[in-house]
């Protein structure tokens, strides 16, 4: 039961709530992935699973201090998890399991020293940008937001009404407002799941929320 439990996880392959680690080579690089499964819906590590799929596995103890060190001391505030041990083929392989955090955002620190916020986008810890950040926080701060519905609001709703998305770039020229003020407006219309954030390779893109008919209504 062990056994097939552990193949069936690794047959899913990489994916948004499951990621392989060979080793815990250093504590705050295994930190983005923490804070990005804590930003984001959770998830699993394996950790002595190649990304390939094959068993490697590790010396759990010393994986065990890393992971504790990676979520208290590179990790603001602290990720809790849960871990457990698995013996396959005489393998050790290390489960380190992550739920959606309650005090989003989750920092990870980085090899400058520097406090950054990740999400989980697929199969890859991506670097949040500035506009996601103050809207977590702003979310999670309960003191509510509140907007003052200009032309410029209206201009993103309804161009969004008739395009798929639109970036902060685009945001600003079209609706001819200064950095700060499109910054604010699509934090403010983040925090309130008006519109939703798209990070990819190709870049940074705002759309509207699915259930934005739903809110007008």
């Amino acid at each position: 039961m062990k056994s097939k439990y552990i193949h069936n996880l690794i047959a899913r392959g990489e994916h948004q709530q499951l990621d392989f680690k060979f080793e815990i080579s250093s504590a705050r690089k295994i930190a983005r992935t923490f804070s990005a499964f804590a930003n984001t819906d959770g998830g699993t590590l394996l950790i002595g699973v190649k990304d390939n799929g094959a068993i490697a596995g590790v010396r759990s103890e010393e994986e065990k201090f890393m992971a504790e060190s990676a979520a208290t001391l590179f990790c603001k505030p602290a990720v809790h998890f849960v871990s457990k041990e698995w013996i396959i083929n005489d393998k050790v392989i290390l489960e380190i399991i992550i739920r959606k955090g309650e005090e989003v955002p989750y920092f990870a620190k980085n090899d400058e020293d520097n406090w950054r916020v990740y999400i989980r986008v697929n199969d890859q810890n991506v670097l949040a940008n500035k506009i996601l950040v103050k809207a977590m926080k702003r979310k999670n701060s309960g003191t509510g937001t509140y907007i003052k519905y200009t032309e410029k609001e209206k201009f993103l709703l309804e161009y969004l009404e008739k395009h798929n998305s639109i970036t902060f770039s685009s945001f600003k020229k079209l609706a001819k407002v200064s950095p700060y003020r499109a910054e604010n407006i699509l934090t403010n219309f983040l925090s309130l799941d008006i519109i939703t954030i798209d990070v990819s390779e190709k870049g940074v893109v705002y759309r509207l929320a699915e259930n934005f008919g739903e809110l007008e209504d």
